[in-house]
């Protein structure tokens, strides 16, 4: 039986989960239906769109994306600081940019007077929207809601496009993370859709190799996209809120990892690994099926063995899940 969200979601645990949702029976997102000849292509860029959109919105960064065909992959950060941080108008006026808000925040918005009771109600209804903020199902719900609509209207049909419920993913550690985020980014390429990741349209990957292709340091975060979470180097002390790794060194190891899934390039790559998997300690055999083989081998939650114990202990699960492919996969 599927866990509800609040049982797989947890800040506690880890801040990145990987969402993927997809269309219902032979419902097209995008791409050409091979039954019809019918292209839907454009609808890419609807939900492109509306994701970064999103995220300017919600205190939920992008870490990674791509838009296939019938689904799409999202890897998700949520900035929970961020939410805490924000004042009351700033929520109201977050809030009503994706919802009418309440008949209490719009007199607020207008600077209406309210009585003492009136800010208390106020005060609490701020309060749920600020935990939505950084809500991952608000955030897929919004997205998922529109795009239906969208695309029900232009095949003049109604009903359901989405299947229930978007899939979730945990990510427990820099390991898991860093394999997911690139599974995502290399699935047009996996998909034989696309044959490099600088020409992989509608990725994050894409986006984020045109923005550095124009920087002279790509690796500070000032000289990245601003659309997506960025890169902030390797760990250390007072570390700023990023990615923990160097753009470049995930831009190299995205192509590394594309090269080596092409059969006819197994044999010819370098001994030499990017530093990102020396300094994971990821075996390169490992690797290679984990950024083939993410999302329907790992379930809910993904990491070490240790960090998916003691998740699960923090969740209050009775048994470890998915604790077999992890140690047979993640060091």
């Amino acid at each position: 039986m599927p866990r509800p969200r609040y049982a797989q979601v947890s800040l506690d645990a880890t801040s990145y989960y990987h969402c993927v949702s997809r269309c219902v029976r032979r419902a097209f997102l995008c791409g050409v239906d091979s039954s019809s000849g019918e292209s839907f292509e454009h609808r890419r860029q609807w939900v492109e769109d509306k994701l970064l959109e999103l995220a300017e919105i919600f205190c939920i960064d992008i870490c990674s994306y791509a838009v296939m065909s019938n689904h799409y992959h999202v890897v998700l950060s949520i900035h929970k600081d961020q939410a805490q941080a924000l004042s009351t108008l700033e929520v109201i006026d977050r809030w009503h940019q994706l919802f009418k808000g309440s008949f209490l925040s719009q007199r607020f918005l207008k600077n209406a007077a309210l009585s003492k009771a009136e800010l208390v109600a106020l005060d609490k209804q701020v309060e749920i929207w600020r935990t939505r903020l950084m809500d991952i199902s608000w955030f897929m719900r919004c997205l998922n809601e529109g795009i239906a609509r969208q695309a029900n209207q232009e095949d003049d049909c109604t009903g359901r496009f989405w299947e229930g419920r978007f899939r979730c993913q945990a990510l427990l550690d820099e390991a898991a993370l860093i394999a997911c985020m690139s599974y995502v980014d290399l699935n047009p390429i996996r998909a034989a859709i696309e044959k490099t990741p600088e020409s992989s349209q509608y990725t994050s990957i894409k986006k984020r190799i045109r923005k550095a292709q124009t920087m002279m340091t790509p690796n500070h975060p000032n000289q990245q996209t601003k659309l997506l979470m960025p890169f902030v180097g390797n760990p250390r002390k007072n570390m700023p809120h990023g990615l923990p790794f160097r753009l470049t060194d995930y831009i190299e190891l995205v192509d590394w990892t594309g090269r080596i899934m092409r059969n006819d390039k197994r044999g010819s790559i370098s001994n030499e690994l990017s530093p990102i998997l020396e300094r994971l300690s990821i075996d390169p055999n490992h690797w290679h099926y984990m950024t083939q083989h993410f999302e329907s081998h790992f379930k809910g939650l993904v990491g070490s063995a240790y960090k998916l114990k003691q998740v699960c202990q923090l969740l209050g699960y009775t048994r470890t899940l998915g604790i077999t492919p992890c140690l047979e996969r993640l060091p």
